[in-house]
């Protein structure tokens, strides 16, 4: 018997190619492509393939950390989510590395419901912020990326620039850059980028304290 050809080997990864939902879904749904991430917007899909180093781990930890502690100290109701896939059947489909639904101080809002299947986008809101680390993605999640995201109605959009330490934040559907978060608001994104600088050094504890100061202060 003749063994089947890897899927993978078939089509080009880290970049956007024509296809149909229907053959996009034959890798999104692939089980032996677990690791993978899987993008798809105005007919044309991505997969991202590529191992993640250790400098992308540590900048996902550390803006998630200050995003978590941030909504908790100023009583944003808030949920995150790390590498989840959300669909719009037929049109669209994206995971970034960090997204979060964030409400307004004593707001109550709806969150997804708990599931291993994607957030479906015809029953949920999309997330309000979006986050992609960037390393070698960098030119795609500042372009292509961000015209989906605009198309998905997501109010900001972050891409941590993982070799300048830094965060670029913008409003969609402004494409217009932000020094302070709107859906986090008071949030600085200049401590943000301080954050990631000291993470070159300095511990989690550390990283955090500083933080913790600042909004104490």
């Amino acid at each position: 018997m003749v063994n089947p050809v890897p899927i993978l080997q078939t089509i080009a990864t880290e970049t956007w190619i024509p296809a149909a939902w229907e053959d996009f879904l034959t890798f999104a749904d692939d089980p032996t492509l677990v690791g993978g991430r899987f993008y798809y917007d105005q007919g044309e899909m991505r997969i991202e393939m590529s191992p993640l180093g250790s400098a992308h781990g540590r900048d996902n930890t550390i803006v998630s950390t200050l995003i978590n502690l941030y909504a908790a100290m100023r009583s944003f109701p808030m949920q995150g989510f790390t590498n989840t896939t959300f669909r719009k059947s037929g049109l669209r489909e994206f995971q970034p590395d960090l997204a979060f639904y964030i409400g307004e101080p004593g707001q109550t809002i709806t969150f997804p419901a708990r599931s291993n299947a994607a957030v479906n986008l015809n029953e949920f809101d999309p997330p309000s912020l979006v986050i992609e680390i960037a390393a070698s993605s960098l030119e795609d999640d500042r372009t292509r990326k961000q015209a989906l995201y605009q198309r998905a109605g997501i109010r900001e959009y972050w891409v941590v620039d993982v070799n300048a330490s830094q965060v670029i934040a913008v409003e969609p559907s402004k494409a217009t850059q932000l020094r302070r978060s709107q859906v986090l608001p008071g949030l600085e994104i200049d401590w943000v980028d301080s954050a990631l600088k000291r993470a070159q050094t300095e511990d989690d504890g550390a990283v955090s304290r500083w933080f913790l100061g600042l909004l104490t202060q």
